[in-house]
């Protein structure tokens, strides 16, 4: 997928790494991502790792974390 430069704005999207920037790219699109993003998400990254981040993340926003945890409960 080809990032969005908004949806990244403190780093070039093109040098993103999905595997090893994993975290950063989860939270980003949980708190910023469109439809589409959210998509890809899903079908990327694993779904124990996607409640991994949502659990310890420090930068989500507190209403994210809270619809993303119940969207992730089973």
């Amino acid at each position: 997928m080809k990032f969005r430069q908004s949806l990244f704005w403190d780093a070039n999207p093109n040098k993103i790494d999905v595997k090893k920037n994993a975290q950063y790219i989860i939270e980003r699109i949980l708190d910023f991502g469109r439809d589409a993003e959210v998509r890809w998400l899903w079908q990327t990254y694993d779904k124990l790792l996607l409640k991994t981040v949502v659990t310890k993340s420090r930068s989500l926003r507190s209403s994210t974390k809270t619809l993303w945890a119940l969207l992730l409960k089973n």
